[in-house]
């Protein structure tokens, strides 16, 4: 219970709480909001924290099998967490997309 509520603090004061704005929500995310505050809705760290330990139990299994994890982060701020991260456990990982449609002939 302690480490949960420790990482439950960790997420509070890193704003993972904080969702989109109730105007852009998707229906499907219903269960994971917690309220709505100011227009924007408020996710659920809670269930946040169940399903983070959930996806890492399923990661270390995958690892310790031996596969390869592919870390992906193309957001500016996750950038070189993700390849820091990936390097540090030898795993392969994208940190830019190239759509390339919008590329000019």
């Amino acid at each position: 219970m302690e480490q949960n509520t420790s990482l439950q603090q960790q997420l509070l004061e890193a704003g993972v709480h904080f969702g989109h704005l109730k105007k852009k929500w998707n229906p499907k995310m219903l269960p994971y909001i917690f309220a709505e505050k100011k227009g924007i809705h408020i996710i659920d760290l809670n269930k946040t924290t169940e399903a983070l330990q959930e996806a890492s139990a399923a990661l270390k299994q995958i690892a310790k099998s031996g596969k390869k994890v592919m870390f992906v982060g193309t957001k500016k701020q996750a950038k070189e967490i993700v390849t820091e991260s990936a390097k540090k456990v030898n795993m392969p990982f994208v940190t830019h997309l190239l759509n390339i449609d919008n590329i000019s002939k």
